[in-house]
């Protein structure tokens, strides 16, 4: 399996469990992740998990090397003004990227191209240049705000992804609902797993 290098956004909607349970699957895989957690991502963190992770990159970085154990390699984490981190250049860009929760707030500094914080800049920055992107957007109701900003961003090519969990596969657990929208982040990212079977099968 190619090593690509995925960067992976977690930003203030509620589902943290995601984007962990993400970072874990793509660790496991011998992927390679530059990680970004927003302000807001960190409060939601507190509240709804058990992680405490810090808010310096360096303390985050060592804290999910330790939970996780991959190798050191494969995880770097940056902070949201690093402007010299090579995912904010086009001429070092990842793979592809994944917001993951991505708040209706991310989503809107995406589709209007704000680039404000390193989040947005990373974002901006695989669009222009073409790779893949993948918003896993977590809000209910949706406003017209919300669609039009998902179809804009649609038209470009982005991946929309809402965590939406099926039941087909007779979920018993949390954990499970949680696998099953990262295995659909895994499916467009084309990268092998064995959290659910595929349909019929």
């Amino acid at each position: 399996m190619k090593k690509n290098t995925i960067t992976l956004a977690m930003t203030g909607a509620s589902g943290a469990a995601y984007g962990f349970r993400l970072l874990e699957c793509l660790l496991n895989a011998g992927q390679n992740v530059h990680l970004l957690i927003s302000s807001a991502a960190q409060v939601v963190i507190n509240t709804e998990t058990n992680h405490r992770i810090g808010s310096q990159p360096e303390n985050i970085n060592r804290y999910l090397l330790d939970r996780y154990k991959p190798d050191p390699a494969q995880l770097t984490v940056f902070g949201k003004t690093q402007w010299m981190a090579p995912i904010a250049s086009g001429s070092n860009v990842s793979t592809a990227m994944v917001v993951c929760p991505c708040s209706s707030a991310t989503l809107s500094s995406i589709a209007r191209g704000a680039s404000t914080d390193l989040i947005e800049r990373a974002a901006d920055v695989i669009l222009k240049e073409q790779k893949k992107l993948i918003l896993v957007t977590r809000e209910m109701p949706l406003s017209v705000i919300h669609l039009e900003n998902m179809l804009s961003l649609a038209k470009l090519g982005v991946s929309i992804l809402p965590a939406s969990p099926g039941f087909y596969h007779k979920p018993e657990t949390i954990e499970d609902l949680v696998d099953f929208v990262v295995a659909r982040v895994l499916d467009h990212l084309s990268i092998e797993h064995h959290l659910i079977p595929p349909w019929g099968t």
